[in-house]
C-alpha cells in the first residue's frame, strides 16, 4: 500500500513540477521573448521592411554571410529563440539551412556570450566547473568551442542547402532563391 501512495505522490509531483516550470516561463522567458518580438518588429518598422529585406538579399548571396555572419549577428543581438525570426527575410530555399546554422550557433556560443542562450547556461557552467577543477582556463575552452562551432555551423548550413536541393527534387517542389522586396 505504501508503494501505491508513493507512486501517486510522485505522479502528482511530476505534474506539479511541470506546472511550476510553466508558471516560471510565463513570468520569465515568455515576457522577455514577447518584448524582444515587439522591439524587433518596431525596429523593422522604423527601418522599413524593404531595407531589412535588402540586407537579407545581400546576406543570402553567399554561404559565408548566410551561415556565418547573419547567424552570429542575429544570435548576438536577439538571443535564442528570437534569432530564428531573421529567417523570415531570407528566400524560402535558404530558410532550412539558416535554421540549421542558427540552432547550432545558439549552443556553441554560450561560453563566451551567455546572453544568447541563458536557458542552457547550466550546461556550459557544468562543463566550465569541471574544466576549472582540473586547473584549466574555461575561457580558452569557450573560445575554442565558439570557433569550432562557427566552422561547424557554417558547414551544417551549407550541407543543408544540398539536402534541401535533394528533398526538393524528390518531392517535386521548387523553392525560390530570390528575395522579394516589399514596396
Amino acid at each position: 500500500m505504501n508503494y501505491l501512495i508513493k507512486f501517486a505522490e510522485g505522479f502528482m509531483g511530476l505534474f506539479q513540477t511541470g506546472a511550476e516550470t510553466f508558471i516560471s516561463w510565463m513570468t520569465g522567458i515568455v515576457p522577455v521573448v514577447l518584448l524582444l518580438m515587439v522591439a524587433m518588429n518596431t525596429l523593422i518598422t522604423f527601418l522599413g521592411e524593404a531595407r531589412v529585406t535588402k540586407v537579407a538579399r545581400a546576406s543570402s548571396k553567399n554561404p559565408f554571410t548566410r551561415y556565418l555572419i547573419l547567424p552570429f549577428v542575429s544570435a548576438f543581438m536577439l538571443g535564442n529563440p528570437m534569432s530564428f525570426t531573421m529567417a523570415r527575410f531570407l528566400p524560402e530555399f535558404y530558410k532550412p539551412s539558416y535554421y540549421a546554422s542558427q540552432a547550432q550557433f545558439c549552443h556553441t556560443s554560450n561560453g563566451v556570450f551567455p546572453h544568447i542562450n541563458p536557458g542552457e547556461l547550466f550546461v556550459w557552467m557544468g562543463i566550465a566547473q569541471g574544466i576549472t577543477a582540473l586547473g584549466l582556463n574555461s575561457m580558452e575552452l569557450a573560445i575554442r568551442y565558439l570557433l569550432v562551432g562557427l566552422v561547424m555551423n557554417f558547414i551544417g548550413g551549407w550541407v543543408t542547402d544540398f539536402t534541401t536541393v535533394f528533398v526538393c527534387k524528390q518531392q517535386g517542389v521548387t523553392l525560390s532563391k530570390d528575395v522579394k522586396l516589399v514596396d
